[in-house]
Parts: structure tokens; C-alpha cells; sequence
């Protein structure tokens, strides 16, 4: 299994280390090239969504990710990722990918120091660890998205056809539930 990983900005080693751990592959995704290469599923990382957004627009990259996760390509994306993904940004003008149909609050819990770590449970299973820098969360959802986690009542995980979005960053924990998770929707994608 292959997983290209938007390489722009932001916490993609990351997200390469945990999908090894996992045995799969991953692929770096830096220009529009790199979206010709084969792979089965996609990671858009935290990092700044606003950067992230300019550098997918300005390198060509916008247009054909989007292709992408329309056509049914499995989409994981985390904080930035996430405000990426969202149809609406609620304090943010700007939209970019926007396939999702979910309303997000841009630094909704705050600058820097409103970052935190806590624990809770996903998608109705186990408890895992869940770590909000400078976090959005999921104001709204529209039809057809499933809520997978909640934090004070906010929504901070939520799942709607290929497209998995976190509020959170799975990736700088030990824990790979999510990460299995994501992976178990592509492979569920390819044996469609």
C-alpha cells in the first residue's frame, strides 16, 4: 500500500514514520509531478493551512489533489489538513480543497498556548491520545459525515465517504490507532 504525503510544510515525516510502522509505504509529494506517481491513499499533515493552501495553488498541485479525493481516493487530513478539506472555514475567507462537508473554526481553542493534550475515545472504540496545536475543531457537519470524536462537546474527528479529518495531530503520539484506522479505508477502497 502507498500513501503519498503532501511534503510542503508542516508534519509529513511524521506522518511517513507512523505509516511505516505499519508496513506501508510512503511517498513525499513536493510538486505536481509527484502526484503522477502511483499510490492509494493521501495524508494532508498539520503544519499552516494558509501556507499549505498558497503552496498547493501556486505549485498546480490545488486542481489535481482535488481530482483526486473526488474521484474516491482515501483522504486523511490533520489540523491544517482538516481546514484544507472543510467546505466552510468559519473565521477564514479563504477556502482551498473543499470537499468536505463540514463548517471548521479556524485556532479554534486558541494561539500557541492554547495547545493541549488529553484523551479520548475514537470512533466509539478505545481511548487514545489526542494533541491540539493551535487546533481547529469541526463547528458543523453536514449530511452524510460521521462524527468519530468529541472533546468538551466539540467535534475533532469526523469521517464522510473517503475523507477522514482530524482537529488533533495522531501523528506525534506512540498510538496508531488512527493511522490503522485511515489505512483500513484504503484498503477497503482497493478491494471495492
Amino acid at each position: 500500500m502507498i500513501i503519498g504525503v503532501l511534503s510542503l510544510q508542516g508534519a509529513f515525516a511524521e506522518h511517513e514514520a507512523r505509516l511505516h510502522e505499519l508496513g506501508a509505504e510512503a511517498v513525499q509529494l513536493r510538486c505536481a509531478e509527484d502526484l503522477q506517481q502511483p499510490m492509494d491513499g493521501l495524508i494532508l499533515p498539520g503544519g499552516e493551512s494558509t501556507t499549505m493552501g498558497k503552496l498547493l495553488q501556486d505549485l498546480n498541485m490545488l486542481e489535481p489533489v482535488r481530482e483526486k479525493i473526488q474521484s474516491g481516493m482515501p483522504v486523511f487530513g490533520t489540523c491544517a489538513g482538516l481546514l484544507l478539506l472543510a467546505e466552510e472555514i468559519e473565521n477564514d475567507t479563504r477556502r482551498h480543497l473543499a470537499t468536505m462537508s463540514i463548517t471548521a473554526s479556524r485556532n479554534a481553542y486558541g494561539r500557541q498556548l492554547g495547545s493541549f493534550y488529553t484523551e479520548q475515545r475514537f470512533a466509539g472504540g478505545k481511548t487514545i491520545p489526542m494533541t491540539f496545536i493551535r487546533a481547529p475543531y469541526i463547528r458543523d457537519v453536514g449530511e452524510g459525515v460521521e462524527i468519530l470524536a468529541e472533546v468538551d462537546g466539540k467535534v475533532v474527528a469526523a469521517r464522510q465517504d473517503n475523507q477522514l479529518v482530524t482537529a488533533f495531530h495522531p501523528e506525534l503520539n506512540a498510538d496508531t490507532t488512527i493511522h490503522a484506522y485511515f489505512l483500513q479505508m484504503v484498503s477497503d477502497s482497493i478491494c471495492a
